[in-house]
């Protein structure tokens, strides 16, 4: 793994920083996107490349306009010689996601739009770039993260659920056809996990004493949850593993709902 290059959208905070950082622990070099705090961005790539010994390189990038990754991975390329790996993971909230975050009955076209643009358009465009620059080096893997609100009802989810659901299709049909060019696609879904964009839900509470209650782990998840089995899907060890969608949720999918 030493050397190679993962690319990573939204790698700030929460389970995209969880996810880098697992990764650059591994001698892997980080291409990563912030959306506005560049101080925070800079200084976690001057960080990582200290303590880790790798190149880490943060470029801005407005997950609403997703044709501009062309441009991002232009750039990539001035710094990087290779691309193996993508992690499609940014995600939208505030303003962007009204109308998209709500009761079904108060959910409005343009807010939806935003959530399946972000999450769906994201993951296809970004994707692409990647696949031409992996296609060069033999092959590489591809990861969309998602999430159970397309499992389990969880209170005004309905449009990141509906996205979520989308994109695990997205990443089969993608798995399908990129295989021939040693490109392995997969899903990884999370159950609530405990991040700055859950604890934004008016509902957060709400939110998590039901995980707690319905976990048999007795808790909700972290960002380092998931950094585990997305750096194991990047793994010769995952060589046979392509077009699934892998549920990390503490066991809260099995009955009910949450809320």
């Amino acid at each position: 793994m030493k050397n190679k290059t993962l690319v990573i959208s939204g790698a700030t905070r929460g389970i995209g920083k969880a996810i880098a950082e697992r990764f650059a622990r591994e001698k892997i070099n980080i291409a990563f996107t912030y959306n506005s705090n560049k101080e925070i961005a800079e200084n976690l790539a001057n960080e990582w490349s200290k303590k880790y010994g790798i190149r880490a390189k943060a470029y801005k990038l407005n997950i609403l306009e997703p044709e501009t990754y062309k441009d991002l991975f232009a750039e990539i390329d001035k710094d990087f010689e290779r691309v193996d790996f993508f992690v499609s993971n940014a995600i939208i909230s505030g303003r962007a996601v009204v109308g998209g975050f709500g009761p079904f009955m108060r959910l409005k076209p343009k807010g939806i739009c935003n959530i399946f643009t972000a999450t769906v358009n994201a993951f296809v465009v970004g994707a692409q770039e990647a696949a031409k620059r992996m296609q060069k080096v033999g092959g590489g893997s591809i990861i969309s993260l998602s999430s159970t609100g397309n499992l389990v009802y969880t209170p005004n989810y309905a449009g990141h659920g509906a996205s979520k659901a989308a994109v695990e299709t997205m990443v089969k049909y993608a798995a399908a056809e990129l295989g021939d060019w040693g490109i392995r696609v997969n899903a990884v879904s999370g159950g609530p996990i405990d991040t700055d964009a859950l604890r934004a839900f008016p509902n957060y509470e709400e939110v998590k004493r039901a995980v707690e209650i319905r976990s048999p782990l007795n808790r909700m998840g972290r960002p380092d949850d998931l950094a585990g089995i997305t750096y194991f899907l990047c793994t010769d060890e995952a060589s046979w593993i392509t077009g699934q969608t892998f549920i990390v949720d503490g066991g809260t999918t099995f009955g009910g709902k949450i809320g």
